[in-house]
């Protein structure tokens, strides 16, 4: 198990994987299917069934600029995962960018200037920070560090700019999960259970294609009626 890259085996389904749940080192194991889900009709647009557990987070610098570049306007929620912020300090998001002066205003008022810029996993970061934090009054609250500093990614004005759409659209999470999150409940309620009933990665990809199709099928039967279905799908 040790000598797996991912330090897993399966003797049941030799690709199935642990599905993260919500319970610490807890898991299920199985498949994850990710869903591309029409707002209007709740149409299934898309689908891939993986097996990688940790249902693969959506926010990320590079996909999100790819978006831009392509004409596609993203709206993706930003994951709060800051290590300060869980010991009860400030988090990044605490920290307001003057995109003017090139600055970092904290939240004691002070100014964090840019001092140097590297590359760290491929990624561009600008790093600021001020020589004020040793005297400040608020430095229990925002780090153990001689000084408290922010890195900034070269292209980080394109998740600021997503971050003002979102805050513009407060429904817009609201709407995605009653979108993405009801074809799943329909098709599991008329599977009559939540698993699926082949093994190996193929098969169960499979399984779930079939599923998608009678799933919008008979969709496609409410919203336009039976006998049209047929004339479109013989047309």
């Amino acid at each position: 198990m040790h000598a797996a890259p991912d330090k897993q085996i399966s003797l049941t389904d030799p690709d199935a994987r642990s599905m993260a749940t919500s319970g610490k080192d807890t898991g299920l194991v199985g498949y994850n299917v990710q869903a591309v889900v029409d707002a209007q009709h709740h149409l299934i647009v898309a689908h891939e069934v993986t097996n990688i557990g940790n249902d693969r987070g959506y926010f990320k610098g590079e996909e999100i600029l790819a978006c831009e570049a392509a004409g596609v306007t993203p709206l993706v929620p930003k994951p709060l995962t800051s290590g300060a912020k869980a010991h009860g300090r400030f988090g990044k998001q605490d920290f307001v960018y003057d995109a003017g002066g090139d600055v970092y205003r904290c939240p004691a008022g002070e100014t964090l200037t840019w001092r140097y810029s590297n590359v760290e996993t491929g990624r561009k970061l600008h790093n600021y920070w001020t020589t004020k934090c040793t005297g400040c009054a608020l430095k229990s609250k925002c780090t153990p560090a001689k000084e408290r500093r922010v890195k900034r990614w070269e292209h980080e004005a394109v998740l600021d700019a997503m971050q003002e759409r979102l805050e513009r659209a407060p429904r817009i999470m609201r709407i995605r999960r009653q979108t993405a999150e009801h074809p799943f409940g329909t098709i599991k309620a008329w599977m009559g259970a939540t698993h699926f009933l082949t093994k190996t990665l193929g098969r169960v990809s499979t399984e779930m294609s079939l599923h998608v199709l009678a799933y919008n099928l008979k969709r496609l039967m409410q919203i336009i009626g039976v006998v049209p279905l047929v004339q479109a799908m013989r047309a």
